[in-house]
């Protein structure tokens, strides 16, 4: 099963995304609660997808991605955001990030967002 890390400043977040993915067979290896963290657990789990907050501190998810990307090119990496945080969206998918999903999370969004960015 695909690995995912989950990046995202709110530890309720990162339980909500956490139970959809793994009661559909995902393996969560890891979780980050700010930018900097993501980076670095990154680097040390090389997980094959990671889902990121849009904002949060110390690095926002757009910063964090930019430095994932950098160091793997091939890096899938879905944003999260909150609605209206549109232009950010828009500017995360410049970056690189394969696919957005917006908070409150569906199940069934967040589930097709994850599998598009895998295949």
């Amino acid at each position: 099963m695909p690995s995912v890390l989950i990046a995202d400043d709110a530890a309720f977040m990162r339980m909500m995304i956490k139970n959809i993915l793994s009661e559909a067979g995902y393996e969560i290896v890891g979780e980050a609660e700010n930018g900097q963290d993501a980076v670095a657990r990154y680097r040390e789990l090389k997980p094959d997808l990671t889902t990121m907050d849009i904002t949060m501190p110390e690095m926002d998810g757009i910063a964090a991605l930019r430095a994932i990307r950098g160091d793997d090119p091939a890096a899938r990496v879905v944003m999260c955001s909150a609605m209206g945080q549109q232009s950010m969206v828009i500017e995360s998918i410049q970056a690189g990030a394969r696919d957005f999903i917006v908070k409150p999370f569906q199940p069934d969004r967040v589930l097709e967002a994850i599998q598009k960015a895998l295949a």
